[in-house]
């Protein structure tokens, strides 16, 4: 028995070894007779379609694919305007519904104004009170106008005798010292001049305190002014706001964005609505720094908008950001601390959208587009900066090397 299956066994692996030596031998036929016609043939093709495929690629990356320039980070924009109130308050009235059209300047919300009413009518009570003392104080002030020129004339009557009595003292003097007069009527000339003197003291103190009195109510009629003019300047506070609780939209355009309800307390500043002008929409694109060596303001370029089913309009570039979309983020990338891994990065670049009517009405921001950029207008640039470049590099050189030999 062992020694029939190990005959097998010896068959088995010599018919093994024909077969190797079969396929072997093919192999080395099929190398010796080479590939076949048909074979060679389509690898011929293949290659004249490679080749044609390359060079119309070239073609196109030439006379088209290094010009225009093209991204699908891009979206319609638009500046729209937050309504905010500037006074708080229940609203009384909102004047506008939803994705409604409005014109410049009309009401949009209503608050209930009967604080601010009463406001401007204590402003206003104010003012007629500020005024009235302002009369009074007038009033007053030509009353003591009239008791000064009454106690100056009371004062030149009794300086006037004062002078009288002092100048008969003087001229009886010598006669009493003679004997001519008796001193009695001296001593009674005496006391007159005294008192005629006491007299003129009391009515110039008397003038003085009327004329104290006109300077007081002077001062009073100032303050008087000031308190009407603090007055007034609440009065015109309180029709600002009485105006600002009727809201008007500051633009035309689209309401957008309602959230006012009639009843609802505002505060403010608080966001109501927003007004979107949809006649000034533009386009954001978001193309890679390595496309924008040639792009320049007011070239022309094609808006594919997705909505549309890839309707394509007319648009222009308006202007191209002062930096990145990273730059201008919350948390702009901080480079120097040790973690950085350079990207391509994107700068925003506003399209202006040349578009029929017919064709704007069915545009709305937040629309995703694909953007197209014909920068075949600054295809000379680039080397006349190169030329540029190097001219200011030999000069550089030039400068170098005449600085080096004046110091040997």
């Amino acid at each position: 028995m062992v020694s029939e299956s190990a005959a097998k066994g010896s068959e088995q692996a010599a018919g093994n070894s024909d077969v190797g030596d079969a396929a072997r031998d093919d192999a080395k036929d099929t190398g010796r007779k080479g590939l076949s016609g048909k074979t060679k043939r389509n690898l011929l093709i293949a290659a004249i379609l490679i080749a044609i495929g390359g060079g119309l690629w070239f073609m196109r990356y030439e006379t088209y694919g290094q010009y225009f320039q093209e991204t699908n980070d891009a979206q319609i924009d638009v500046d729209m305007v937050a309504i905010a109130p500037k006074v708080s308050g229940y609203v009384s009235e909102v004047l506008v519904e939803d994705n409604q059209n409005v014109a410049k300047d009309a009401p949009l919300v209503r608050i209930d104004a009967s604080d601010y009413d009463a406001r401007a009518a204590q402003a206003r009570a104010q003012i007629a009170q500020a005024q009235a003392s302002v009369e009074n104080a007038r009033a007053g002030i030509a009353e003591q106008q009239a008791a000064v020129a009454q106690a100056r004339a009371q004062l030149a009557a009794a300086r006037a005798k004062a002078r009288h009595d002092a100048g008969e003292v003087d001229r009886y003097a010598p006669l009493v010292a003679s004997g001519a007069e008796r001193r009695e009527t001296l001593d009674q000339l005496k006391l007159a001049a005294t008192q005629s003197a006491e007299q003129v003291r009391q009515l110039e103190a008397a003038l003085t305190a009327q004329q104290r009195r006109i300077a007081t109510l002077e001062t009073q009629v100032a303050q008087a002014r000031a308190q009407g003019e603090g007055a007034k300047a609440q009065l015109e506070a309180a029709d600002v706001d009485l105006k600002a609780t009727l809201i008007r939209a500051p633009i035309a355009g689209r309401i957008g964005d309602r959230t006012v309800r009639t009843g609802q307390f505002v505060q403010a500043g608080t966001r109501l609505m927003s007004v979107v002008p949809l006649d000034k929409l533009y386009v954001t694109a978001n193309f890679k720094e390595t496309q924008l060596a040639l792009m320049r303001p007011g070239q022309p370029a094609r808006i594919s908008v997705d909505a549309l089913e890839g309707t394509e309009i007319n648009g222009r570039v308006a202007s191209v950001s002062p930096g990145t979309g990273a730059q201008f983020s919350l948390l702009p990338p901080e480079n120097a601390t040790g973690n950085f891994t350079k990207i391509v990065q994107r700068v925003p670049v506003r399209i202006a959208i040349e578009a029929p009517a017919s064709a704007r009405k069915l545009l709305v921001p937040g629309l995703s587009v694909t953007v197209t950029v014909d920068t075949r207008s600054a295809e000379g640039e680039l080397d006349e900066i190169e030329e540029a470049s190097e001219e200011a590099g030999e000069e550089a050189e030039s400068s170098a090397e005449a600085k080096t030999r004046g110091t040997r």
